[in-house]
């Protein structure tokens, strides 16, 4: 029987939550139209043994693929080339899923066309349990409860995409061997962009089907993980750069609706990049040249994602301007303009 739909679950060390990832997708009515590859990138607890018993008691629908460490965008990339569905979902193994909404999903997908499936939403503290919705109703411009399809022209100036939301064709992952950077943080943009070539028809579904745990000390989404990983997150802004530059150069006049997508949120990233060098010290020296050096990199990759860029940061901006002169005095304008004086060491 072929597969609805295939869950790559990355995981690494989160033996605290994988059986409440696990159990929220046992669900009678569709196991045998999905399957649950839990990649295992080299955990050194219970990770893998978690997985196994749920392989043992479910055998057609979990599996459990080891392998050694080669960070996020490895676990994905094993999954794409492992999976078996129609259709392709991460959930991080330290997440999980709505299991109503996400029985309705998989009864959705098997009559869908489309490349990209959107769904909404929840945010969950971890400390609290609070939960916070993300739906794209109002920006879709969608009754509750309603579902919608476009082509992709027609979405991408409605929204920007989390990878939360998304649901992608595996055929589409798999004919064009997409494949994320290894050994680095923050691919998910990655997921994201890459696909974007090909993608044609986009559908959205009112249903609450990922539960993002927020407020976890291991999270790489911090500013505290983004300092840690900084030369990751200005690897992966140049790669992506790379890619869209290339892709708008030779897509024709029916491609720019999906070069200028990817080219804003780039941009948006290279926000946060210039977020990540005004939380250091005004003072220090190294992170200023690391700064010029990025955005030196960055103007000579592509003027066009520079100067999108241009418009994420005042900061920015200023500093282009004036080629960096005034640079402790505009570092600290920016800080206390964005509230970021107290991250001074």
């Amino acid at each position: 029987m072929e597969k609805i739909l295939t869950v790559v679950i990355p995981s690494y060390n989160v033996e605290r939550f994988l059986r409440q990832t696990l159990e929220s997708f046992v669900e009678e009515s569709v196991l045998e139209d999905i399957e649950v590859l839990v990649v295992d990138d080299g955990s050194k607890d219970r990770t893998a043994l978690i997985g196994k018993e749920f392989e043992k008691q479910y055998p057609g629908t979990f599996r459990v693929i080891s392998k050694e460490n080669g960070g996020h965008g490895s676990t994905i990339n094993r999954g794409i080339e492992e999976c078996a569905g129609k259709y392709f979902k991460v959930v991080d193994g330290d997440d999980w899923v709505n299991t109503p909404d996400f029985k309705a999903l998989v009864e959705k997908l098997k009559d869908c066309d489309a490349d990209y499936v959107v769904t909404n939403y929840y945010e969950v503290n971890d400390k609290t349990g609070e939960k916070t919705a993300r739906d794209f109703r109002e920006l879709l411009n969608q009754e509750d409860g309603k579902s919608g399809r476009w082509t992709f022209e027609e979405m991408a100036s409605k929204t920007q995409l989390p990878m939360h939301a998304l649901v992608i064709r595996s055929s589409i992952l798999k004919e064009n061997r997409i494949r994320l950077d290894e050994h680095c943080f923050y691919v998910d943009v990655e997921y994201i962009l890459y696909p974007l070539p090909y993608v044609e028809k986009v559908a959205y579904f009112d249903l609450y089907v990922y539960m993002y745990r927020l407020a976890l000390a291991t999270q790489s989404v911090s500013m505290e993980g983004y300092r840690r990983h900084i030369q990751n997150h200005m690897d992966v802004i140049m790669h992506l750069t790379e890619y869209a530059s290339a892709y708008r150069n030779h897509a024709g006049d029916e491609g720019q609706a999906k070069a200028a997508y990817m080219g804003k949120r780039i941009a948006q990233m290279v926000g946060d990049q210039i977020s990540i060098f005004m939380s250091y010290p005004a003072e220090d020296e190294k992170n200023k040249q690391r700064f010029l050096d990025f955005d030196r990199e960055l103007k000579e990759k592509s003027g066009w994602i520079y100067e999108l860029s241009g418009h994420e940061s005042g900061t920015l901006r200023l500093l282009r301007k004036t080629g960096f002169r005034g640079y402790r005095f505009l570092m600290r304008q920016g800080q206390k303009r964005n509230g970021m004086e107290s991250n001074k060491e």
